[in-house]
């Protein structure tokens, strides 16, 4: 009888929690995805790596895949190797699924000069430990039919 009323009383604390909004977790997201991308200004290989899941795949090129943490630390380390960061990115978009494990960044990647070279997209999932971490990334270059004058982009 002892267990089950412990049992309800914990059940019942848990439950009374407040769940964080989505708005709130988006902001924690937009957070990580501003702290991972301070790595690469800062010139931090080791501190990018620690964003990157244990289980994460990493999109390099059309027909290569990077996975796990180690393989895409691996992968990136001489993007970490020069005295001037080979580009940059920031979020634009952050989306979290509605029970808040998972997360949507995407946003512009620079080059030196601040100019726009592509699309970032990372998914995140918060771990165990209640950091973000990235568990997929790709990145495209610029939509070359962006809109103009009411014209539709060419089929494909």
């Amino acid at each position: 009888m002892k267990a089950t009323i412990l049992c309800a009383a914990v059940c019942l604390a848990a439950n009374s929690v407040p769940a964080q909004t989505i708005s709130a977790l988006q902001e924690q997201v937009r957070a990580a995805e501003r702290a991972f991308a301070k790595t690469m200004a800062d010139r931090d290989h080791a501190a990018f790596a620690s964003f990157v899941a244990e289980d994460a795949i990493f999109l390099s090129g059309p027909k290569q895949a990077l996975r796990g943490r180690q393989a895409v630390a691996e992968g990136w380390k001489g993007l970490y190797a020069g005295a001037k960061a080979p580009f940059s990115w920031e979020p634009e978009t952050v989306e979290v699924q509605e029970g808040g494990a998972i997360a949507l960044s995407t946003g512009p990647v620079r080059d030196p000069q601040g100019r726009r070279t592509g699309t970032f997209n990372s998914i995140w999932r918060r771990e165990r430990d209640g950091h973000w971490r990235v568990i997929f990334d790709s990145g495209c270059p610029p939509c070359v039919c962006e809109p103009s004058s009411g014209t539709k982009p060419p089929a494909p």
